[in-house]
């Protein structure tokens, strides 16, 4: 027989079985209202993440951003700088061609007077610059040096209005003289005879009469011809050979006495 030990611990054991059911039953049922207790919380959590994750973003956003724009940078630069390549081979093969003595000078100004058209180049004195010496692109006459200084200097292009250059129709050797007008891309022909063989798209190149250019550089291209009848003179314009507007670099002639000077 079972003592009375015995029975009062089955008794208790029974209990409290009966109760760790009762306290599970009671978890389950009250898992619900913990969940929704503690909805407060976690949306408070969400909001905050939610919150760092867009603060996050637009920052990333903004940096790549910032380095698309510096690679679109870099990009356009690296196109500058191939197309600055083009033209300083073009420039360098021009000279070959040359028979005289050339020096390469940067364009580092223009004059800010519309009527007055005049560059600054990077070379002067030092470099062996003198007034009067022609100053060229890869395509032509660009206009001469009317003042130099110890490392600059500043030329008069060919199309100023106060600028007239001897020239020659390179078909046929006519002469007459180029005078600019103040356009950029223009320059005119003065007292050419009604007689006078020139047409459109002759080339006019320098004849050396004067002695301030040398013979033969390529000045401009004629762009019209006109008759008007009654008047003994043609009304003759033409476009510079020169990208006037364009180069970057240009050619400084020296002439062969120079040199030996």
């Amino acid at each position: 027989m079972l003592s009375a030990c015995s029975l009062v611990l089955i008794f208790f054991g029974h209990r409290y079985q009966w109760l760790e059911e009762f306290d599970a039953k009671l978890s389950l049922i009250a898992t619900p209202f913990y969940w929704v207790a503690d909805i407060p919380s976690r949306l408070s959590d969400w909001g905050e993440d939610a919150f760092v994750s867009r603060q996050t973003l637009q920052e990333e956003n903004e940096h790549l951003k910032a380095e698309a724009m510096l690679l679109k940078a870099k990009v356009q630069k690296l196109a500058s700088l191939e197309a600055e390549n083009v033209r300083l081979r073009e420039l360098l093969n021009s000279s070959a061609l040359l028979d005289d003595t050339v020096l390469v000078a940067e364009l580092i100004g223009v004059s800010p007077n519309p009527l007055q058209h005049y560059i600054i180049i990077n070379k002067g004195v030092e470099d062996g610059l003198y007034v009067g010496q022609p100053v060229l692109d890869a395509l032509g006459l660009m206009g001469q040096i009317i003042e130099v200084g110890p490392k600059h200097s500043r030329a008069m292009l060919v199309t100023d209005a106060t600028h007239a250059i001897p020239v020659q129709v390179n078909r046929n050797g006519v002469r007459s003289v180029v005078e600019g007008i103040g356009l950029l891309h223009e320059l005119a022909l003065r007292h050419v005879a009604d007689t006078t063989d020139i047409r459109v798209g002759d080339l006019l190149v320098s004849s050396g009469l004067g002695g301030r250019f040398p013979v033969g550089y390529p000045v401009a291209v004629v762009t019209e011809v006109t008759a008007d009848p009654g008047q003994p003179f043609l009304t003759v314009t033409a476009q510079p050979s020169a990208q006037l507007n364009r180069s970057r670099h240009v050619l400084l002639v020296f002439s062969h006495e120079r040199v030996r000077e």
